[in-house]
């Protein structure tokens, strides 16, 4: 039994007690026990962490930027250190199995070591003798405040590895929205930040309802928004936002689907496909819940994908032996199996059975083993919906054309895959999907952070990604400046240049 523990919020550098009479439940997903309440920050609160990140960023600002990253520097080696603590802490509050857990908090490392490199992709450009004796620079400089809205699935890598790290390094300060189910370690996290000598107030962390987040939507102290979630939020926020001047990136929900053609190496694909499909529990925007296959092939994948998926131990998420732990809580899970029904009802076949899973001495933790849905249609709302669990859908075709057709049909764009031996179809596939992250033979294609998040169509609203050199400019402003010396000659002469704007 985990003690239950009454959260604070972050604000100017210390934990404080909300004023709140509020408290939503956050569960241990493997054992459904509540271990957490967490507060519904009042709107005076959030209004109090906007105004920590506007007192601390002149100051913050004003830190060159190669110090600042010192800073960054250490707390890069907070997170080895505290490696296995923050592990634990990802699987218990999101039941993540225990190597997923690791690898959420390895890419917020990731994305710390992306930030160190602002010194360099901080730089601007210049021009000597842009006009005759006229000299041109462009600098790149900080905003002020962002915020962060964060959902529940990576609570290491999207508030400590996507959002904050190139935020502050480029000199701004950010207030985190984390999210309700699993706000412990991103709490943490800003405490290793502190550690590591960052100023109080360029971190701040609030909990609250979408309600109190609006006040960081339309606040004139906040520059920008940063956000992921579903499509439906990340419209709102997208359209709310930018209408009230602000800078948006919105990253959404996905449908992946990955197409499998007939010379496709069956074993192989099918172990990328099932780690893809119901890795982190199906829990994450670039799982790969749809395979489009070509019919010649698709009973031999199918028996595959069952035989491999039926391997996966299902447990506790902070047990090292465990491949598939939980889905986040109880209506998530109502949710998911609504789904399963759905796609039974609409005609699919039900190949593996996932529903009715229970582990032994966790039988009120919040399970769902993996499921396949096979011969699901293009009309079918569980192959086109975001079902966020794990459950895979198969599509039967004849060809690639068909296949890609219907792909690109979907309304969302974040991945895209296919697995093939020909060089051909590869090409023509990387040319022609409709997909912002595409995979050759990779089940979950995700760039490294020097690459940005690359989403399409309704997985993103917004011009600059997440991460890789998108990152620096979401977070940065350019400023151009012209300058020009006059010498004793010039002042003498009887006419004097003059700078127009033109060349």
């Amino acid at each position: 039994m985990q003690e239950i523990k009454k959260l604070q919020y972050y604000v100017n550098g210390e934990f404080k007690t909300s004023k709140t009479e509020v408290y939503s439940d956050a569960f241990d997903p493997s054992t459904g026990e509540i271990i957490a309440k967490v507060p519904r920050c009042t709107p005076e609160e959030v209004t109090e962490a906007i105004a920590s990140a506007k007192a601390a960023y002149p100051a913050w600002s004003a830190t060159p930027v190669i110090k600042r990253v010192q800073i960054l520097y250490k707390f890069r080696e907070l997170l080895v250190e505290n490696m296995e603590e923050l592990t634990h802490l990802v699987a218990l509050e999101n039941g993540k199995a225990w190597s997923e857990a690791e690898g959420d908090v390895l890419k917020a490392k990731e994305g710390t070591e992306q930030a160190l490199s602002a010194p360099s992709l901080m730089m601007g450009e210049s021009l000597l003798d842009a006009s005759k004796s006229y000299d041109t620079v462009s600098y790149r400089e900080p905003l002020g405040v962002f915020a962060g809205i964060i959902p529940f699935n990576f609570p290491a890598m999207i508030p400590m590895g996507w959002m904050t790290p190139i935020c502050i390094a480029c000199g701004n300060t950010i207030v985190l929205k984390a999210a309700t189910f699993t706000p412990q370690t991103c709490m943490r996290i800003a405490e290793l930040y502190k550690e590591a000598g960052l100023p109080d107030g360029v971190i701040n962390i609030v909990t609250c309802s979408r309600h109190e987040a609006e006040i960081l939507l339309t606040h004139p102290d906040v520059k920008g928004i940063t956000f992921v979630g579903s499509t439906e939020v990340g419209m709102h926020i997208y359209s709310t936002a930018a209408a009230s001047g602000k800078r948006v990136q919105a990253l959404c929900e996905a449908k992946n689907h990955a197409l499998v053609l007939e010379d496709a190496p069956i074993e192989r694909t099918a172990a990328g496909i099932v780690n893809a499909a119901f890795g982190c529990a199906g829990e994450r925007c670039m799982a790969l819940p749809v395979v489009v296959v070509q019919e010649s092939i698709a009973d031999d994948l199918v028996k595959a994908l069952i035989e491999q998926a039926k391997t996966l131990t299902i447990g506790p998420a902070y047990d090292k032996a465990t491949k598939l732990g939980p889905v986040i809580n109880d209506a998530h899970k109502k949710s998911v199996l609504n789904w399963i029904q759905q796609g039974i009802d609409e005609g699919a076949d039900l190949v593996l059975d996932g529903r009715n899973v229970t582990v032994e001495g966790y039988e009120k933790g919040f399970y769902i083993g993996p499921t396949i849905l096979d011969n699901v249609k293009s009309s079918m709302s569980v192959g086109t919906k975001e079902i966020f669990g794990p459950v895979l859908c198969i599509k039967r075709v004849k060809t690639f054309e068909e296949g890609l057709t219907i792909m690109n049909d979907n309304p969302y764009a974040n991945g895209s895959v296919i697995f093939t031996q020909n060089g051909h179809y590869a090409r023509e596939f990387v040319r022609h999907t409709d997909g912002g992250m595409v995979g050759v033979n990779v089940g979950i294609p995700v760039p490294v952070g020097m690459f940005p998040f690359n989403g399409h169509k309704k997985s993103f609203f917004g011009d600059l990604h997440c991460l890789g050199k998108d990152g620096y400019r979401f977070y940065t402003e350019r400023k151009v400046v012209t300058t020009h010396w006059f010498d004793e000659h010039e002042k003498k002469a009887k006419t004097v240049s003059t700078w127009d704007g033109t060349i």
